[in-house]
């Protein structure tokens, strides 16, 4: 099995696509949740395709994952493109407090139109998108100030359209995570998988934590070394068996557990105990 091989696509991400294809006539600005570790595989081309002709706004979520030298090089590429962006965490709702005003900002010009042909004043109507286990669910409990919509730490805990009212002039439509329907590109699939966007096992868990290992190797060294006391020309095979060693993933008779290993590696890389990790690099945009 490999990467371009992958079909996570369930029957409710095709209907969600349609469901949010004729819902976005109705907004008047869409919000689009990026990974901050992944703002080009954690961007769905599909949806993109849906709403490139409305006002939106970049959120790049899980900021204090990220590696922030490689995440701001991604926020000034989208900016010049002509996006509104904004790094926040929605986690500890760091920055969360902004998305509102900047979303009144962007669609004042508009509001003041409506106001001087003598329209009433109305709710302002805006969507939230973005791929599975980006963190909407958590960012509406935030906006909102409670527990509206389910959370959990796993892709596709929500599976249908609902709308949250954010006071009297502000409302919120939630939509599902949405993947698309192929990864062209082999990187995306790992990407995603490393993130835990696509669930764990969809692609063969030695395969990611490999891809992992090597990617750390060439980007981030100095922490693998620390982390792992694994050195830039040790081989894949050096790097699992250190590891496995260092964290006693032993089996009976004293062979390593690699099972073990594989998932050390993938909750190192979740739970920031390699520090903030970038996955995308900006040599990978297509100008």
């Amino acid at each position: 099995m490999t990467t371009k091989q992958i079909q996570w696509f369930p029957g409710h991400m095709f209907k969600s696509l349609r469901e949010i294809k004729e819902r976005t006539k109705l907004m008047d600005l869409v919000i689009v949740l990026l990974d901050a570790r992944l703002p080009l595989s954690s961007m769905n081309p599909k949806l993109m395709e849906i709403i490139h002709h409305k006002p939106m706004i970049l959120l790049f979520n899980k900021m204090d994952l990220a590696d922030d030298k490689v995440m701001n090089t991604f926020l000034k590429h989208y900016q010049q493109q002509g996006f509104y962006t904004l790094k926040i965490d929605a986690a500890t709702g760091r920055n969360v407090s902004k998305i509102r005003p900047l979303a009144e900002q962007i669609l004042k010009e508009k509001l003041d139109r409506e106001k001087n042909k003598g329209l009433k004043p109305r709710a302002l109507r805006t969507m939230i998108l973005g791929i599975p286990n980006v963190g909407k669910s958590t960012l509406i409990n935030q906006l909102s100030k409670s527990s509206a919509t389910k959370t959990a730490n796993t892709p596709g805990v929500t599976k249908s359209q609902q709308w949250i009212k954010l006071g009297q002039d502000f409302e919120l439509l939630d939509t599902p995570g949405v993947l698309w329907p192929k990864f062209e590109d082999p990187k995306v699939g790992f990407h995603l998988a490393i993130t835990g966007a696509i669930r764990d096992k969809i692609l063969p868990e030695e395969e990611v934590v490999y891809y992992a290992l090597n990617y750390l190797q060439t980007h981030y060294p100095e922490r693998i070394k620390k982390r792992y006391d694994i050195d830039q020309e040790d081989s894949l095979e050096t790097m699992l068996d250190k590891i496995g060693k260092l964290r006693g993933c032993l089996l009976k008779g004293g062979d390593l557990d690699y099972e073990r290993i594989y998932h050390i590696v993938l909750a190192d890389i979740r739970n920031k105990q390699l520090g903030g990790l970038s996955f995308d690099r900006f040599e990978d945009v297509s100008v």
